[in-house]
């Protein structure tokens, strides 16, 4: 019933609501991202939704253009200042999502929409994952966020998809705000490489 009937309304009512209430966070923000590190403001991916439709995610840039002397980009951990280390490590980056909620590509509660490029990586079973729409927080990103391993985000995104309540997205809602803003926990930024370790990890597992 929650989820057929109620859980799209309450999503674009907190999406306004956030948008509404923290505008003057989304505009401190967005300047200080022009003057620490650049334009644009916004970084745009494309990322897969519900059923694996593609979707554009919006988020606030944690990384320069910072380029070397051939004009190739610098390496990820290099681009990433102390400011864009600072924004996701309070996840004030992903602000921005809300407008992907409101849009309908995304929910407040959902598996993590990751990148277009592991979708033939993913076993069958995984792929239920994209059975709902993506959240902005879930089930995994409490329960250790990038701390933890490929296999134990998706089981525990598939845990969430198989069960989806009121109070549990209510929870979860909490919880995220606790491990953001007031623990700080379970989050690494620095020398990420996400891509290639997981699809290396995949590889490797075909391999052998």
């Amino acid at each position: 019933m929650y989820k057929k009937y109620f859980k799209r309304p309450i999503d674009i009512f907190c999406a306004l609501a956030a948008i509404t209430v923290f505008s003057w966070l989304y505009i401190i923000v967005a300047i200080l991202v022009r003057i620490k590190l650049g334009s644009p403001v916004l970084f745009k991916q494309e990322r897969p939704g519900k059923d694996g439709k593609i979707f554009k995610l919006y988020k606030f840039r944690t990384m320069t253009d910072a380029r070397d002397e051939h004009g190739n980009l610098l390496p990820d951990d290099v681009r990433l200042t102390k400011f864009g280390r600072l924004l996701r490590k309070t996840s004030l980056d992903e602000l921005p999502e809300a407008f992907n909620i409101l849009k309908g590509d995304m929910s407040v509660i959902g598996p993590r929409p990751l990148l277009v490029e592991y979708l033939p990586y993913y076993t069958e079973e995984e792929m239920h994952r994209h059975n709902v729409r993506p959240g902005l927080t879930g089930l995994a990103q409490v329960n250790g966020r990038n701390t933890i391993t490929w296999e134990e985000k998706f089981a525990l995104d598939l845990q969430y998809v198989s069960r989806i309540t009121f109070w549990g997205d209510v929870k979860l809602i909490f919880l995220t705000v606790w491990k953001a803003f007031v623990k700080q926990s379970d989050v690494r930024v620095g020398k990420e490489f996400v891509v290639e370790k997981f699809i290396d990890s995949r590889t490797k597992q075909k391999v052998e």
